[in-house]
């Protein structure tokens, strides 16, 4: 056997033990984030939100309906900036709508009102990222 051919079947070789054991080494990934998916809904109605507080995985959405009589704005705390968790700065409900959160990436607690009735405290509530 020459060396070329005797260097080709050690490398055949080895490439199909590799193959057999299942790949090998397997680097670490990082923790995976969900797809952006809507996983809690927040239901107005009375001039309410129902429940006050949700719990969701980090990177998945939040669903708000509006089966009120009046149209709400749905925002994050603090008012009037908003600024807390912008995704969930949703806009205008008119009744009879629903709309999905941006999807909430970084693990917290933010805090949800009615930009147009901000005194409302039964439209006040928690959005948990875990």
């Amino acid at each position: 056997m020459t060396r070329s051919a005797w260097l080709k079947t050690i490398t055949l070789t080895g490439i199909l033990y590799a193959a057999g054991c299942g790949g090998g080494y397997k680097a670490p990934t990082a923790p995976s984030i969900s797809s952006g998916t809507s996983t809690a809904t927040i239901t107005l109605s009375g001039r309410a939100a129902s429940p006050t507080a949700v719990t969701i995985a980090r990177g998945n959405k939040v669903t708000f309906i509006n089966n009120d009589t009046v149209a709400h704005t749905m925002s994050s705390d603090p008012h009037p900036v908003h600024t807390d968790c912008p995704a969930l700065n949703i806009g205008t409900l008119a009744p009879g709508q629903q709309r999905d959160s941006g999807a909430l990436t970084v693990a917290r607690t933010c805090g949800f009102h009615d930009h147009d009735d901000p005194d409302n405290v039964a439209l006040h509530g928690t959005v948990t990222i875990q």
